[in-house]
């Protein structure tokens, strides 16, 4: 494959955001006293978080949105009464305390220690630039990265070109020895495929994808397959 750059989407490929997700609410929903049920609010908010993640990478709703947005109709969706002052203070804290917590994948170190003497490797992130680097500091990997590109330092989101365009210009790689490992295939693997780069999905939910252009793993020890 002549790979000489490895770059790693963050969130749901090498931090565990599903779980460090629901032990920030937990922590949140104890801090305001809320009431609901927090199982009952994960199973709604879920769905509706990716809903605005999509539409926050199209570009038609703000980061603001995205954070107010999904608690509200996550809140009316359960008929929990909450004022708006509150919600902000509930969006502000779950950034606060998400990046304190630090699961990752399975076998996150493993490759990482397998891969880092072999290939430089890279950050290509939508998440939010001011936890970012936290989330990765907190669980213990950032020393393992040399360029590390958030969506909001180039100002479009994966999987616009752009982003993966400014990321090998900052990594100093070339497309044609570069690949990208990432759980969406919108964005992450689409999204590099479209740059020109090659690109590994990473499955970790275990759904069907068959699709010739790149492979499918469901645990990141396949990467060595690979690489």
């Amino acid at each position: 494959m002549n790979i000489k750059h490895v770059f790693f989407d963050l969130d749901h490929t090498l931090w565990d955001f599903e779980k460090n997700s629901d032990l920030t609410f937990r922590k949140v929903f104890e801090k305001q006293n809320i009431t609901l049920d927090v199982n009952r609010f994960l199973e709604i908010y879920k769905p509706l978080n990716l809903e605005y993640w999509k539409l926050y990478r199209e570009e038609k709703v703000t980061k603001q949105e995205l954070r107010y947005g999904r608690l509200k109709k996550t809140f009316d969706a359960v008929n929990y009464t909450i004022s708006d002052d509150l919600i902000d203070v509930i969006a502000i804290e779950y950034i606060d305390f998400l990046p304190h917590f630090n699961h990752l994948f399975d076998h996150t170190f493993e490759i990482l220690d397998y891969l880092k003497d072999k290939y430089q490797l890279h950050i290509i992130t939508n998440g939010f630039e001011e936890i970012q680097t936290k989330k990765m500091q907190s669980s213990n990997i950032l020393h393992y990265f040399n360029a590390i590109i958030t969506s909001e330092s180039v100002g479009v989101k994966k999987p616009n070109p752009k982003v993966f365009n400014f990321a090998l210009t900052s990594a100093n790689a070339l497309k044609e020895n570069s690949i990208m490992i990432g759980d969406s295939i919108e964005a992450d693997i689409q999204g590099a495929l479209n740059a020109g780069m090659q690109a590994i999905h990473f499955n970790f939910d275990g759904e069907q994808v068959n699709d010739p252009n790149f492979p499918s793993i469901t645990t990141l020890l396949e990467i060595k397959q690979y690489l």
